[in-house]
């Protein structure tokens, strides 16, 4: 058995794959990468011998066909996907995530491979004010990022419904765990409170984030890639719903800090004000439940931050967040 994993260097990707070479029955893994600012081969353990890491673009059709040949299954979680990115420099994730979708769901075809999975997320249905969100729920995305990974879904339901591409889609909610880059929400606070920094929150800080831990969400990934029907979307939802400022609050207490260290700022352009997924479907069908407590494990990343600081300072210098990028 081979798999390919796009995107496998990055924060999800690369526990993806940790998880499959953790298991000594698992399969080969092949690794598509562009490295980008938040992809860091250092993820990924290097010497594993299922391991094989190629740098490329999920936009290169030639590479994506050329790699794609002797793979039985495919994980697609290759995109840009920072909300405050996209809003200063739309392009690249319209080329990222829609196009090199196309380019890999074209090469998939061709290929004939068995089994695939499209990682996506739960911006893509807009902001809800109460209740949640299921799987036939209409696309109402308010970033371009929303935006481009609603059209990748697209694309992919295309590919089944015109060529019966074995795909299955997954919409997961907000992520937290270790070798997350520190521009997204909780490792930015962490690391800037670990550092005696302010940390930036945006406008009343009532805005409602449902959170999943990185190992819950790749456990789902899994189950979906060897038992979901393709042609069907899948919820992945954590089940703890929180206020970002509730957020900070834990992570105040968990990093010594007071609220003195917390700075208000202007709200994000066209910022979804609540999100929640109904993970009904994947309960009853592939039996899936979140396993990781929301407050044991976020302090379990704060102790990891702190015990791996040479690993973000690294990645700061490499290239730095945007200039706020808060919650």
């Amino acid at each position: 058995m081979r798999t390919l994993v796009t995107g496998g260097a990055g924060f999800i990707g690369s526990h993806y794959v940790r998880r499959l070479l953790a298991d000594d029955s698992g399969p080969e893994v092949t690794v598509l990468d562009k490295l980008t600012y938040a992809g860091n081969r250092s993820n990924l353990p290097a010497e594993h011998p299922r391991l094989t890491f190629v740098h490329g673009d999920v936009c290169d059709g030639g590479t994506v066909e050329k790699l794609l040949h002797g793979h039985d299954t495919v994980v697609h979680f290759a995109a840009e996907s920072h909300v405050d990115r996209s809003l200063t420099g739309a392009q690249d994730f319209v080329v990222t995530n829609v196009l090199g979708t196309q380019v890999l769901m074209d090469a998939c075809l061709r290929a004939e491979v068995g089994r695939i999975v499209h990682v996506s997320t739960d911006e893509v249905y807009g902001s809800i004010d109460a209740g949640s969100w299921t799987e036939d729920h209409a696309l109402e995305p308010n970033s371009p990022y929303a935006a481009s990974k609603a059209a990748a879904d697209l694309v992919v339901r295309a590919y089944h419904r015109s060529h019966g591409l074995p795909v299955m889609i997954t919409r997961c909610s907000n992520n937290y765990g270790p070798y997350q880059f520190i521009e997204k929400a909780i490792p930015l606070f962490i690391t800037r409170l670990l550092s005696g920094r302010e940390i930036p929150l945006y406008g009343d800080g009532l805005h409602v984030r449902e959170w999943l831990h990185v190992d819950d969400h790749c456990r789902a990934v899994q189950l979906v890639l060897e038992r979901g029907v393709p042609g069907e979307i899948y919820h992945i939802g954590g089940g703890t719903e929180l206020a970002n400022r509730d957020l900070v609050r834990r992570l105040l207490v968990l990093c010594g800090a007071d609220r003195s260290r917390v700075r208000p700022v202007p709200d994000r352009k066209g910022h979804d004000r609540r999100y929640a997924l109904d993970s009904g479907r994947i309960e009853r069908e592939l039996g899936f439940r979140p396993a990781v407590p929301f407050d044991a494990g976020l302090a379990e990343v704060v102790r990891w931050y702190d015990d791996h600081r040479e690993w973000w300072e690294s990645a700061a210098a490499r290239a730095a967040p945007t200039p706020e990028s808060p919650l």
